[in-house]
């Protein structure tokens, strides 16, 4: 099955069962914006707590054999704006963009990638495409060599003339467009035109989106592009009302937004958007011990939500591509259907160093320091002079930061979970969501709805429905309810059928195996939890 189908059919699901529509479709819907449905929003909350609970409620246990100390905090999505000129983000949070004068269209600057083909003549074409890195797109024109054409995600034009001479090219090259000279920028035909010379120089273009506070009068202000700053902002705070001591994190999940050039991808890359940061809080000399901890720490934990370890992997950052605050980067990385064979990113562990708090500290004019008390007992024990130990004892912490997107994992686990099979009645699509984290957990349908069989799959349900996510449902055949379940990713049905009355019994069927068992209807409930691991 092409990967690029893959999407279209997920996508098309999602919509179909109620996991995620697009927002304002009535009126044509919001580029970059997405509503979560009824299943939608019940993945995402369980893929969040389960977050939360080994962040927050029983966080891991650190290099010395004890749990970590990790809090919770809520901060706000509007600060003070001169939270984000300290942050950077006010001078420096923007992405070069492309403008095509005659399509109109938008490109990030840096996935506009140009093939200079050079013909017998010696004549060079510089030819752009839609791609996000040189691996992309030498897909793209592998895709062309073999079946004639770029696949539709890269460009939608092609005239007959510039076919022709890539096809007898003689040379060629694949540059990014921001490598390119004016003057050979000048020459590049655009993704979505046939005549060159319609794109714009790179220009910034900041990510944040403005808003309004006040009705008189109003200030200027941003809608946060990251939950970060807001634990930055709160770390005397949370050192003075706790018994929290260095090392420690502070988690947060929560809305951030972002105006981004060309979301895509279904939620992929959207404008608003939930992340899960951790901000952790060490001693400079312990931030690479820390760093190398967490980063093993959330590969973990993308495990535990049933992605499969061939399609995860790290990437560290080169030196160019660092965010300035960041001393060393790096991404948990996932094999997309649209990035396939490649892979993009899930999530960014960084070691900031001490350039928040130091940043903060100097714009607010407010000490965000730190006295390791037990530190300087430690010291004292050593022998080490006063002076020494005054130095020491003091100090900015360093900051480890797992950052990732709640909404980004929601997509990661609905592509690891989309299967189509063939042999299945009622319909080819399933949905293998990891039991824990599928968003009903139990169907209970009575065979037919009469005969006292609605009476008991209702008792039934209003007592499960106490310890699992489930759903009542009298209605249809007994394959369509079974093929919706299995759409939606449900891991059991229980059906009270004939049999039930005589002796007692329903049928359990599993998603994955669709294989039936029977079991005791005093015993569904123990049945359920155990297979269930609750």
């Amino acid at each position: 099955m092409a990967e690029t189908n893959v999407m279209e059919q997920l996508v098309s699901l999602c919509k179909r069962r109620g996991f995620i529509y697009p927002a304002s479709e009535i009126y044509g819907g919001l580029n970059g914006f997405w509503d979560y449905g009824p299943l939608g929003v019940l993945l995402k909350n369980n893929i969040r707590d389960w977050w939360w609970r080994n962040m927050v409620i029983t966080p891991p246990i650190g290099p010395d054999g004890h749990p970590v100390d990790i809090v919770g905090l809520d901060s706000s999505i509007i600060q003070n704006p001169k939270t984000w000129v300290a942050s950077g983000h006010a001078g420096g949070f923007s992405d070069p963009m492309v403008d095509d004068r005659e399509s109109k269209n938008r490109y990030r600057a840096d996935h506009v990638w140009v093939r200079e083909a050079e013909g017998i003549e010696k004549k060079r074409v510089y030819v752009a495409i839609k791609a996000t890195s040189e691996a992309h797109a030498a897909d793209a024109w592998q895709q062309f060599k073999d079946k004639g054409k770029l696949p539709q995600e890269f460009r939608t034009k092609l005239s007959f003339e510039v076919r022709k001479h890539l096809e007898g090219a003689v040379a060629y090259r694949d540059v990014p467009f921001t490598q390119l000279t004016v003057e050979e920028q000048a020459q590049v035909i655009g993704p979505d035109v046939q005549v060159p010379g319609t794109l714009t120089e790179p220009r910034q273009f900041n990510l944040m989106l403005k808003t309004q506070i006040g009705a008189v009068d109003p200030i200027e202000a941003y809608l946060r592009p990251e939950t970060a700053q807001g634990i930055f902002l709160n770390f005397k705070n949370v050192i003075d009302t706790t018994r929290v001591k260095v090392p420690f994190g502070v988690a947060q999940i929560g809305k951030s937004f972002r105006n981004e050039v060309t979301p895509r991808n279904f939620i992929f890359r959207s404008r608003e958007f939930e992340q899960m940061e951790m901000e952790w809080f060490c001693h400079p000399d312990e931030a690479r011990m820390w760093y190398d901890f967490w980063k093993q720490q959330r590969m973990d934990w993308w495990k535990s939500l049933g992605v499969s370890d061939a399609k995860l992997r790290f990437r560290d950052h080169a030196q160019d591509e660092l965010s300035h605050y960041s001393k060393m980067t790096v991404d948990i990385e996932y094999q997309y259907p649209f990035t396939a064979p490649d892979f993009g990113e899930l999530e960014g562990i960084a070691h900031r160093g001490e350039f928040d708090l130091t940043q903060h500290q100097q714009h607010s004019g407010q000490k965000l320091d730190y006295f390791d008390q037990d530190l300087q007992l430690k010291l004292k024990e050593q022998g080490v002079s006063p002076e020494e130990i005054k130095a020491k004892s003091r100090y900015v912490p360093n900051v480890i930061e797992p950052a990732s997107g709640l909404t980004r994992a929601v997509l990661v686990v609905l592509c690891e979970a989309y299967r189509r099979d063939p042999n299945r009645q009622g319909t080819e699509e399933l949905l293998s969501i990891k039991p824990q984290f599928a968003p009903i957990k139990c169907g209970i349908f009575p065979l037919v709805n009469k005969e006292g069989m609605p009476e008991v799959a209702e008792k039934l349900y209003l007592d499960l429905r106490q310890k699992i996510t489930c759903e009542y449902d009298p209605k249809q055949a007994i394959g369509r309810r079974y093929a919706r379940m299995d759409e939606i990713g449900t891991p059991y049905c229980v059906t009270i059928d004939g049999q039930t009355k005589e002796d007692q019994t329903v049928t359990v069927r599993e998603r994955d195996s669709m294989q039936q068992e029977r079991v005791a209807l005093d015993q569904v409930k123990a049945y359920l939890l155990e297979k269930l691991g609750m």
